[in-house]
């Protein structure tokens, strides 16, 4: 029986047949086997070893044998060779031809390891168990798939996490940065960068972090690296940048990063309305303007471009465009509570209330946590002589926003004019203890201690809001107030270069240079007095205003109004969200303020009465929407014993350190 040949060109499929040899038998099936290899150093690898043969003529693996008496002994040697070497070949194939069974996931502690497997109570070892090349895959597979674990960002085995993980960072770092815990979102942001070096939202926030720190080298440091990290493809890194470079005034260094930004994306409006800030900022009120006009036409309709331009106009007192650049703004984004303050304050200017209040109830109605929106309004109540419904504004706000310095800034005003300067400095120290460096709390203090004749407490405090910062707009008016204080006290000298320091702080102020002047013609020093008149009108910055602009900047808004809600669903920036353009604004429900109501035509309304006309009811509002009590609004504050404190700490007590200017150098 011819089972097998040892020639090279044999082919795996083999036919196996019965002892008879007639080609017609039926009996003749195929059947498939794949070849083991058999080691040997003078074998091809795919074939099996040949047998020894007398001859050169191949010999076959099996052949049939008389078992007859007659059969010679060398008959027998090769007969007893060939049945070993059949009984060989016979072992392997059974090795190969094994049907393996799957092994359940049974612990090995129960089968005494992991290439064992119980056969009839038996612990035997099973072949099939011992680690494959596909194994070995599937086990490098699975411990390289993070566990979901919010809160977490690096897997326990150290590979990268899942783009998830750094969503749930960057959410708990603006928690953490909300309150304050300034370090651990620093770290949880560090890691994010470590991991998702190529994505730019851990520097933008981590840079925002420092800068809220006064670390500008660091923050800038962040920027850095994220720009090199995303090539210079982003353009938030380049806008965030910039911002930092105009606050610490690197003006020229602003203007090369804001138009990086707009190059890396020509479509990012937060980049182009920012460049055009910092122009205003520096009396540029063509070049504002056309940057701005470039950002309608890259991005469309904006309500931050919009309002910026009604501004300009309100300022140039062409009321009539500034409310149609508010409206376009409104119209833009319903919720956007900024373009209603700033619609309203026009107003309020004009004398026209009962609209500016309808205006404060939009705002407050579209963004009812906002502090600005109840800080003003209570700031316009309190000035219209509403001190009840200003103060009650205000402590709604406070109550909303319960870490801001600037609402209980203007409420310890309020209660110095209208109640009691001890309340007022309760209030004050509960400021400068939520934000220390924020120097208006401190100069408001000084100012009222001043006005209660505490010259020395005055001066402390106004030499603590220096030492926080002698750049600012804020140290500018700190340093002028110094000078008046010093002036009614009859230090001149001091008066001077406290006025000559806030002029070097900020050159453009009308208020410090008249008040130089007003000095020097007190003191009969008349020629002097005018010399400071003109050199204010020598150096101030000219604005060349005309109204020909108007007509460019309504070619371009008119034509994408139509198209404004579909292109900010399109694109986002970083000052605002797209808002759905089936969303009614906040006057839809009778609350609001139609088109031809707000203009010239206003009735001027300068009485004291808070009803706005449109039904508003503000205590019903607050409570529903807020969950707050108007009632128990001063429980917060405390009782009157409670408030008002036995003895006010001083001020050297409060601070330990404090740097003197060269402005502040001189002893009165």
């Amino acid at each position: 029986m011819n089972l097998f040949s040892s020639s090279p060109s044999t082919s795996p499929n083999f036919t196996l047949f019965t002892s008879t040899q007639n080609p017609n038998n039926p009996s003749k099936f195929p059947f498939t086997v794949p070849l083991k290899t058999l080691h040997s150093p003078h074998s091809h690898p795919l074939l099996l070893p040949p047998l020894p043969s007398h001859d050169s003529s191949p010999a076959p693996l099996l052949q049939e044998y008389s078992h007859s008496s007659e059969t010679s002994g060398e008959e027998e040697e090769d007969k007893r060779r060939v049945d070993e070497d059949i009984r060989t070949t016979k072992e392997s194939l059974e090795e190969l031809l094994v049907v393996r069974r799957p092994v359940m996931g049974v612990p090995s502690e129960e089968v005494g390891g992991a290439s064992e497997i119980r056969d009839g109570g038996n612990v035997v070892e099973d072949p099939a168990a011992k680690a494959l090349p596909i194994d070995a895959g599937l086990s490098k597979f699975a411990k390289k798939m993070p566990i979901f674990e919010p809160g977490r960002v690096a897997s326990s085995s150290g590979e990268k996490p899942l783009v998830v993980n750094m969503d749930l960072a960057l959410y708990k770092a603006k928690g953490l940065a909300r309150n304050f815990q300034f370090e651990e979102a620093e770290n949880i942001l560090r890691k994010c960068i470590a991991y998702w070096p190529e994505d730019g939202r851990p520097y933008v926030a981590l840079g925002k972090i420092l800068s809220k720190q006064s670390k500008a080298k660091e923050a800038r440091a962040v920027y850095e690296k994220g720009c090199q990290a995303t090539q210079g493809e982003n353009p938030y890194i380049w806008q965030c940048w910039a911002v930092l470079e105009n606050k610490v005034g690197n003006i020229r260094r602003a203007r090369e990063l804001f138009d990086a930004a707009t190059v890396a994306d020509k479509k990012h409006i937060a980049a182009w309305h920012g460049w055009a800030v910092l122009e205003l900022k520096v009396g540029n009120i063509k070049k504002a303007r056309n940057l701005l006009g470039k950002g309608l036409k890259y991005s469309g309709g904006n309500e931050y471009v919009y309002q910026t331009l009604a501004m300009l106009e309100a300022k140039a007192n062409r009321y009539e465009q500034a409310r149609y650049l508010f409206r376009q703004a409104t119209k833009c984004n319903s919720k956007s509570c900024a373009s209603w303050l700033a619609w309203a304050q026009l107003e309020a200017r004009q004398e026209n209330n009962r609209a500016a209040r309808r205006l404060f109830e939009n705002a407050v109605q579209a963004s009812p946590k906002n502090r600005f929106a109840w800080h003003v309004w209570g700031v316009f109540e309190a000035n219209l002589g509403n001190v009840d419904q200003g103060r009650k504004l205000l402590k709604i706000g406070h109550r909303l926003n319960p870490r801001d310095p600037v609402l209980l800034q203007s409420l310890a005003l309020l209660e110095f004019k209208y109640s009691t300067a001890n309340l007022a400095r309760v209030l004050f120290r509960r400021a400068s203890e939520l934000d220390p460096r924020h120097q208006p709390v401190w100069i408001a203090w000084g100012w009222m201690e001043w006005k209660e004749g505490n010259i020395v407490t005055a001066r402390e405090l106004y030499q603590k809001a220096l030492s926080i910062n002698t750049t600012s707009e804020s140290a500018a008016r700190c340093l002028q107030a110094w000078g008046v204080l010093e002036q009614r006290v009859g230090n001149l000298s001091a008066a001077r270069r406290l006025f000559r320091s806030s002029l070097n702080v900020n050159s453009q102020s009308y208020v410090t240079w008249m008040t130089w002047a007003s000095l020097e013609e007190d003191q009969g020093n008349s020629v002097r007095a005018e010399e400071i008149r003109d050199l204010y009108f020598q150096q101030r910055t000219e604005v060349v205003d005309d109204a020909s602009w108007v007509t460019g900047v309504l070619d371009i808004i008119d034509p994408a109004i139509d198209s404004m809600k579909r292109l900010l669903n399109i694109d986002q920036s970083a000052y605002y969200k797209a808002k759905d353009s089936s969303r009614s604004a906040p006057g839809a429900s009778g609350g609001g303020i139609e088109e031809d109501e707000v203009g010239t035509s206003a009735t001027s309304d300068t009485g004291d009465d808070t009803d706005s006309g449109s039904g508003f009811d503000l205590d019903a509002f607050i409570r529903e929407r807020l969950s707050v009590d108007t009632k128990k609004l001063d429980i917060q504050f405390g009782s009157s014993q409670t408030l008002v404190p036995k003895k006010i700490k001083s001020p050297r007590r409060i601070w330990r350190s404090g740097t003197k200017t060269a402005a502040t150098s001189s002893k009165s």
